[in-house]
């Protein structure tokens, strides 16, 4: 059947023919978080997906062979991000077994006060993001420590994961270093520094204002009467349980540097890892399996992730009570947590969601969805409008921030030129909502690892991520007045729009 169907002429899909799908999605969506209270959206994906197919494939007469081809191009596409996911994996029940993270969360228990603890949070992930250009690095190394502080010392976790999620994508919109901040400016047309300068209009601002919110939120939410008992018998507990030190600290020094002189992500969170292995072996005491058995546990480790049931040796009793708490808040900041294995669920919902989009993508409906939208398209304001609206969009329904920053861009790069409008304009309204807003979709590779890492729901910490809302707003703000919205002159434009 299918060759005869590859025969007939393909036809463009409409726009509510593309929305089916959109339609499905939700429908799916809503119906296992509502009705059966689950958070595996995997299933829901791939029959929206499938939908999708057999509208392009006897609705729109596009050969299977090229929806496929869709599929496994989308899928290729993210194959670098999913590898790193499974080292971040790695990494983190390394650094968990080695005694960094709770090494990380000790000084972070002992210094932190919790007036400050969520601003200094959200500052301390700009810093580190900056240097690594990487969200994902920032969230699943001093992210996890940072969650692990903000839960012994009271605080919802769900604010401490929008400060942790705002400062790591401030610098992975920021930094030089960052894939996004490099790709977006590729698709629209202007420089990387050109690019970067732009951003600080809406990034300067949304940060301040958040930080601001941090402050007011997180004194409200640490006054816990009990939380410096709390304190003491976690860093108690902790101690027990491993072999800290200052040395603890040059792993993460050493991916921080790694990075900062552009190695590139992949071998320098496996150094980083591999070092966090062999500075636990120096620092753990050998038991009668010797160093081959402790060799062979932490090879455990990086698959499985990390075990620990410190709850289970203290002894009942209402006297040991606070100790017991403690010792269940340690359970439940580090049992079971990293470890390649433990990414194997996001790594599927990651195909899921990119085989939707492929098809999406491939059968023309996405840009059917988007070329709908650019006709409401009447001034700069609602280009601006139009194109983090896309981007927003395309993050919903391809749940990959690339593809929202090349879809958007290569569709609006022509509009922005046309109104005389420079292509930092684009690649600033690319970044500000195809970029930050991707942590807000469950489904999304970026929200999905947000949520793995940290330990906490994307609805949970969603709220709280304040300056992924308040970027997309900016812009918006930006394009209607037309404060910072440079423009250029009628001979530039022609000469860009012929250079394609």
């Amino acid at each position: 059947m299918t060759p005869s169907l590859a025969a007939e002429p393909p036809r463009a899909p409409s726009l509510w023919i593309s929305l089916i799908p959109v339609v499905v999605l939700v429908a799916l969506l809503a119906l296992n978080v509502r009705v059966f209270e689950s958070a595996d959206n995997h299933v829901a994906l791939v029959l929206a997906a499938g939908v999708a197919g057999l509208l392009a494939v006897f609705g729109l007469k596009k050969p299977w062979k090229e929806i496929e081809a869709g599929i496994v191009h989308s899928i290729t596409m993210a194959l670098q991000a999913v590898f790193i996911l499974m080292v971040v994996g790695m990494l983190i029940g390394a650094w968990i077994e080695a005694g960094i993270v709770p090494q990380l969360i000790v000084w972070g228990l002992e210094i932190i006060s919790p007036d400050v603890f969520v601003v200094t949070a959200c500052l301390v992930c700009c810093v580190v993001s900056l240097a690594t250009g990487s969200s994902w690095t920032t969230a699943g190394t001093v992210g996890v420590a940072l969650m692990g502080v903000g839960h012994t010392l009271g605080i919802d976790v769900g604010l401490v994961g929008g400060a942790v999620v705002s400062g790591s994508y401030f610098g992975d919109k920021m930094s030089p270093l960052s894939d996004t901040t490099n790709l977006a400016p590729a698709m629209a047309g202007s420089t990387l520094i050109e690019h970067i300068k732009h951003m600080v209009w809406t990034v300067t601002p949304a940060l301040a204002i958040s930080l601001v919110l941090y402050a007011i939120l997180g004194r409200s939410h640490g006054s816990d009467a009990h939380g410096l008992d709390r304190v003491d018998a976690t860093v108690a507990v902790l101690g027990d349980h491993f072999n800290l030190s200052p040395w603890l600290a040059l792993p993460p020094l050493l991916v921080l540097v790694l990075v900062a002189t552009r190695v590139p992500a992949i071998p320098a969170l496996l150094l980083g890892t591999f070092a966090a292995v062999g500075l636990g072996l120096c620092f753990r005491t050998p038991g009668e399996s010797g160093v081959l058995g402790m060799l062979g546990a932490s090879f455990g480790t990086l698959f499985g992730g990390y075990t620990i049931q410190a709850a289970a040796a203290i002894p009942a009793g209402a006297e040991h009570e606070l100790q017991r708490a403690a010792a269940a808040t340690v359970d439940s900041l580090l049992d079971g947590r990293g470890g390649m294995k433990s990414m194997m669920g996001t790594v599927a919902l990651i195909f899921c969601a990119l085989a939707f989009g492929g098809v999406m993508e491939r059968s023309g409906m996405l840009g059917s969805i988007a070329n709908s939208i650019l006709r409401l398209v009447r001034g700069t304001g609602s280009l601006v409008t139009a194109t983090i609206v896309t981007c927003f969009g395309v993050n919903v329904l391809a749940s990959d921030q690339y593809m929202a920053i090349v879809v958007p861009g290569r569709m609006f790069r022509t509009a922005f030129l046309e109104r005389r409008l420079h292509p930092k304009n684009l690649s600033r309204a690319l970044e500000d909502s195809g970029t930050v807003t991707s942590a807000l979709i469950p489904w999304n590779t970026c929200g999905a690892q947000m949520t793995m890492v940290l330990g906490v729901a994307t609805a949970a910490y969603a709220p709280y991520a304040f300056l992924n809302w308040i970027c997309p707003l900016m812009s918006i703000f930006y394009g209607f007045t037309g404060i910072s919205m440079t423009r250029i002159s009628d001979a530039e434009a022609k000469e860009r729009l012929a250079a394609g």
